[in-house]
């Protein structure tokens, strides 16, 4: 068994503030801690000390402790030629299915200030492992990121309700797409920003993060299949 003292260590990684500090998370369910590509840190079975690390109402274990994974964003433009940025998206879930999608289509993500945090519990679940095989940067100024793209080389396409260019669109090369949360969607400035504008058709009024993201990636990794 691990250590009073240290499980108490352990337990404040369920609070932001102190992951940060630590720059360590919590990982939880044997197929997503079977997903990582290096050993955890720590590695708790016991049915006591995963109960009280656990989120879950009811834990399934065994909980894993991972350092951090995002790199930074000079590393993320050069690590792949297709980004989603997600600007302000506050739902866990939203997140950790936009990194599951972008593992799907070899895409990075990027996550601008105000987004959910990635080592959220539920975002980290949310990624059914793919937050060990997905380049992350996070923490990020919109304005910034976009031009550190656009010097880069990518274009940048941002996601809005109406008036934009068909997915269809979409050319191969390096793509930034830029996605907002579904009720206050992008900025104009952070739209005006980007080199085009892009409209998924539909007939709801609107889809939510995760949705968008995935349909858009989907549209750039097609461009880029044999």
């Amino acid at each position: 068994m691990i250590s009073d003292i240290t499980l108490k260590r352990l337990l404040k990684l369920k609070q932001k503030k102190y992951r940060e500090a630590e720059r360590l998370f919590l990982a939880e369910g044997q197929n997503l801690v079977e997903e990582a590509a290096t050993p955890p840190i720590h590695l708790l079975t016991d049915p006591d000390a995963v109960r009280k690390l656990s989120t879950l109402t009811t834990p399934t274990g065994p909980v894993a402790v991972f350092p951090f994974l995002d790199i930074p964003p000079e590393e993320l433009v050069l690590s792949t030629d297709r980004i989603v940025l997600l600007y302000g998206v506050q739902d866990p879930g939203n997140v950790g299915t936009t990194v599951r999608a972008a593992h799907a289509f070899s895409a990075g993500v990027a996550l601008t200030r105000g987004t959910a945090d990635l080592y959220n519990p539920k975002t980290v679940r949310a990624t059914m492992g793919s937050i060990f095989h997905t380049p992350v940067s996070r923490e990020l100024d919109a304005p910034g990121f976009l031009a550190l793209s656009h010097a880069s080389g990518f274009e940048t396409a941002a996601a809005v309700p109406h008036g934009g260019d068909p997915p269809s669109s979409l050319l191969p090369g390096k793509l930034v797409v830029v996605v907002g949360a579904e009720g206050s969607g992008l900025p104009e400035g952070v739209a005006t920003a980007c080199s085009r504008r892009v409209t998924i058709p539909a007939l709801a009024a609107s889809l939510n993060a995760a949705v968008a993201a995935s349909i858009l990636l989907y549209e750039a990794y097609t461009r880029v299949l044999p």
